[in-house]
């Protein structure tokens, strides 16, 4: 909960923590801003101190999620300008508020309680439910925590939580306020509308040229072109290496005795069942068995069809229960078993048709196995081969020495701009490997590039070969394109301006029919309009318009498509009575209470943070970011 709390975005504590490290920037290598930390403190907040570690295990946690995101690792400079420290640093003091708050109310939790707790994490219980030592000590190592800090951290958070609870538990939204908020999302409307379309506009002819100018020179920026790039790479793939002609026969042969039950399909057959509530239904159909009654005769005096009864083509591996299994391959096809006593219940089964086993000839399966086997003969010699080529790069061996040595073709790609487009905006042909086109921009000509992912099993190396920067394009360039836009914004403006003509004539007394008659068009109505949900030609900008003034009142919006223009008269309005006792407004009040509860919740961690008091070692901030007095990430940062 604290977590959602302390975002940290437009609180004191982030500008403050802004300020702080813009300043600790300025003196890196001078002595700490804030005097009286210890080496392991960055910030302090009443008795209540939030460690360095905390903050670097946090800050990294938070970086590499977004990171992940984003499908590449980012630097500190991205992640300070994203704010994914002040947002770390904001709930660590968030939490050191609450704690300090929970420590002057002598609040505490027996360790027999806090066992329980931690006893009670669905984290660490094993395949039995229950909890499982080992599956906590897997937890932890796997998360870099010792257990007496794990110990110590729950306690904290427990402390807290009985902080919260008293403050908050049981908390829920005024009955005022719930049912002003049901009225105002349950209220609907009743509209009349004439929609105007590009059609009542006409025709928009090509702009003069020196009307076109003065237009492009106002747009420039939108008809830019972006930076594009050239790159050269080299792929280690599996599909690259493989050499099927070096699998022999008997390889392959082998390959299939080994897996013979990869290509053999077991018998099977096609089985229905009946099942039996009592021992008397079942000894009944048997007796209708015997007295000559068939299968098909005891599902018409079930009212069952084939659907309700059959259990589809199964194997005998594939029947759970064993005497039915063992019942169902006992029969002949067509013919029908007595009651078998099943494991839930007394069945009859009846076998419809029996499917021969049946296994693929070597000589229809040899070329899929030759090119597994080449494959697979492939894949061990790649992880060989990767640190051969990471170890030449590193000697500084340029790509096209990488290929000539190891045998590999050195590929390049046309120009392609950060969205992955050509220069004519068609998807450009790029390898499959995770992060290339934002590591071909974050990079540059001469620099030596970190392997890339492809798949599994594959690698790419790759050069930046050619940098077109981004310009201003000339107007022959685009001229269709600025002429296309040129006509947009003319029609949207004619279609604005007529609008806002039928709205003065609309609200100096004429009738919408009148209007509606004048332009050619018909009157158009809609009923139960809620705020929520779009209708017709009546979009969102025309929603907000509905309910902004009181029924009888007149506006114009978009149309849905936004080619458009509506004009409308709000003709009635309509709120249901409120009953808290429906579902809607049950969990209506569960989502206002919660609202409420965080709300109060963020008002006492902010009030404890003023009252406590709290200080930054920016200086210790800044060393976990890895960060220099300019911004930029300083040797040995790890980053």
């Amino acid at each position: 909960m604290l977590d959602s709390l302390r975002k940290g975005a437009g609180t004191w504590i982030a500008k403050l923590f802004i300020a702080l490290l813009i300043f600790s920037f300025a003196i890196w290598g001078v002595t700490d801003f804030l005097q009286g930390y210890g080496q392991n403190t960055v910030a302090k907040v009443g008795e209540k101190e939030v460690s360095l570690l905390e903050f670097d295990r946090m800050y990294r946690q938070d970086l590499n999620r977004l990171g992940q995101q984003f499908g590449r690792p980012l630097t500190p400079q991205e992640g300070a300008s994203l704010g994914i420290p002040q947002q770390a640093l904001a709930r660590l003091i968030g939490q050191a508020a609450m704690s300090n708050a929970a420590q002057e109310l002598k609040v505490g939790i027996s360790d027999d309680r806090l066992g329980a707790i931690i006893q009670s994490d669905p984290a660490f219980q094993g395949a039995s439910g229950r909890y499982d030592r080992s599956r906590l000590q897997q937890v932890l190592n796997a998360n870099d925590y010792r257990e007496d800090e794990y110990v110590i951290l729950r306690r904290q958070e427990a402390e807290r939580s009985q902080v919260i609870e008293g403050l908050i538990g049981g908390m829920s939204a005024p009955q005022a306020y719930l049912a002003a908020f049901d009225a105002f999302q349950n209220e609907t409307r009743s509209v009349e509308y004439v929609a105007i379309a590009a059609e009542q506009i006409g025709d928009i002819e090509d702009p003069a040229e020196d009307a076109l100018v003065i237009y492009y020179d106002g747009k420039k920026a939108d008809f830019r072109a972006p930076e594009y790039r050239e790159i050269k790479y080299v792929e280690l793939v599996p599909s690259a290496l493989a050499r099927p002609e070096d699998i022999t026969d008997a390889d392959a042969r082998s390959e299939y005795d080994r897996r013979i039950s990869d290509f053999a399909e077991p018998e099977r057959r096609r089985v229905r069942q009946l099942s039996f509530n009592s021992d008397e239904d079942a000894q009944a159909a048997s007796e209708a068995l015997a007295g000559g009654k068939t299968f098909a005769d005891l599902m018409a005096d079930r009212n069952l069809t084939n659907n309700d009864v059959t259990l589809g083509v199964m194997s005998r591996a594939d029947f759970l229960d064993d005497a039915i299994g063992d019942a169902a391959f006992g029969l002949s096809a067509d013919e029908t078993s007595d009651v078998v006593d099943g494991r839930f219940s007394n069945v009859i089964v009846n076998v419809e048709e029996i499917i021969p086993a049946n296994t693929t000839p070597f000589a229809d399966v040899r070329d899929e196995i030759v090119e597994e086997l080449a494959l697979e003969q492939a894949e061990r010699e790649i992880l060989d081969l990767l640190d051969e080529i990471e170890d030449a790069r590193a000697g500084g061996a340029l790509l096209d020495e990488i290929g000539e040595r190891f045998s590999l073709a050195v590929k390049s790609t046309g120009s392609f701009d950060r969205e992955g487009k050509t220069t004519i905006e068609t998807d450009a042909i790029l390898p499959d490997a995770e992060g290339l086109i934002a590591g071909a921009f974050d990079s540059d000509i001469g620099i030596e590039n970190d392997v890339l992912q492809i798949g599994n099993r594959g690698y790419l190396w790759y050069d930046v070969t050619s940098v077109t920067p981004e310009r201003d394009r000339d107007l022959d360039e685009v001229r269709d394109q600025v002429i296309a836009a040129w006509k947009s914004d003319q029609l949207n403006e004619r279609l604005s301006q007529k609008a806002a003509d039928l709205l003065a004539k609309a609200e100096s007394g004429t009738s919408l029919g009148d209007l509606a008659a004048a332009e050619g068009v018909t009157v158009q109505t809609a009923e139960g309009v809620t705020r929520s949900v779009p209708t017709g030609d009546l979009g969102r900008d025309a929603l907000t318009a509905i309910f902004e003034g009181p029924a009888g009142s007149v506006a114009t919006a978009e149309t849905a498509d936004g080619n458009g223009r509506v004009v409308l008269k709000v003709t009635g309005s309509e709120i249901p009575e409120f009953n808290p006792e429906t579902s809607e407004v049950t969990a209506l009040e569960g989502q206002l209470s919660q609202q409420v509860q965080n709300s109060l919740l963020d008002l006492f961690v902010a009030e404890q943070e003023t009252r406590a008091g709290v200080d930054i070692n920016s200086a210790a901030v800044a060393q976990v970011m890895g960060l220099n007095p300019d911004g930029t990430a300083h040797s040995g940062s790890g980053m």
